[in-house]
């Protein structure tokens, strides 16, 4: 099979037959074997509906079902492991991408090399003040963060190579750090494509301004995991210990010093009256504290186990 496309979605009955007639035009006319898997993460319009009539109506159309609204991260994941297509393209459901690009996407990857294409909108149609200031704010941080040089990591539209969707983990949510995912995980060959962006036609968007937030705390998370999610004492064992010792010299001071007035006659007082005392008795404890924490990190991370992250309500009979 040529390619798969993967299209999370949440109440976009409008837009659904609109956008499977499009796609299947684009992927008709050039010949391409195909199959397109609808996710509807928790829908609770007729989304699912839909979706199961267009399954009825052509076998390539696939349908996953969950029982609940998990986030995009999860509905991605939950496609990712169901592709079977050499490229993999991503697209949102409410008609903003362009199904048009599909083509010229799977080229970059297919004949050109690319292990993943990443579209970029760089004409937009979406409110300055609450979506494209923020959004340059938010991928200008990413770019720094993570030395990838894309102009918009948001993008739905997306295109893999087979092996890069089969060895990343999209979690939480990831989806918008997909790239950094791959380049964490080995996958180098990364560049974007300038895409159309297409003004929402049916219903409103699904993301406030909150996801900025979530964005750019786990921006910090992906920074963190890639540099030490593997290695934890190395952060926090490293810390612990430098702390400690400086914990300890401080302490080791203040008694050296009360010896040396006691044995020079000078005037002494109690160590329990003297703050450094305490402040070098405070950061030994953290210090023992951010070394457990590190400890507690490896036999964590060494014992951890593959846990439910969303739950599958029912699927197409073709899937």
């Amino acid at each position: 099979m040529q390619i798969s496309i993967v299209i999370p979605l949440l109440n976009e009955e409008q837009s659904l037959t609109e956008l499977y007639n499009w796609i299947a035009k684009v992927l008709r006319s050039n010949s391409f074997s195909y199959e397109i898997i609808f996710i509807d993460d928790g829908s609770t319009d007729n989304s699912w509906q839909t979706i199961e009539a267009l399954a009825d109506l052509d076998t390539n159309v696939k349908g996953i079902r969950f029982n609940r609204n998990y986030g995009k991260s999860q509905a991605l994941h939950a496609g990712f492991l169901k592709a079977e297509g050499d490229v993999i393209i991503t697209m949102d459901a409410d008609l903003q991408d362009n199904p048009d690009e599909i083509p010229d996407l799977y080229k970059m990857v297919a004949e050109q090399g690319y292990q993943l294409v990443s579209g970029w909108k760089k004409k937009r149609y979406d409110n300055v003040l609450t979506k494209n200031i923020p959004s340059r704010i938010f991928n200008a941080a990413a770019r720094k963060t993570s030395g990838v040089k894309l102009h918009d990591f948001n993008c739905g539209l997306k295109a893999y190579r087979r092996e890069v969707i089969k060895n990343i983990d999209v979690y939480g949510e990831m989806h918008r750090y997909i790239p950094v995912l791959a380049k964490n995980a080995g996958y180098l060959n990364i560049t974007e494509k300038e895409v159309k962006h297409q003004a929402r036609k049916y219903g409103k968007t699904k993301f406030g301004m909150n996801r900025f937030i979530y964005g750019f705390l786990d921006l910090i998370s992906i920074w963190f995991l890639s540099k030490f999610g593997r290695r934890p004492m190395h952060l926090f064992g490293s810390l612990g210990v430098l702390m400690f010792i400086i914990g300890f010299f401080a302490a080791a001071w203040i008694g050296f010093w009360k010896l040396y007035k006691l044995y020079h006659g000078l005037p002494n007082t109690l160590v329990a009256l003297n703050p450094w005392f305490y402040i070098s008795l405070t950061v030994m404890i953290i210090g023992t504290q951010f070394f457990l924490a590190g400890f507690l990190g490896e036999l964590i991370l060494r014992s951890k186990r593959d846990k439910e992250r969303y739950r599958i309500q029912k699927t197409t009979p073709n899937l």
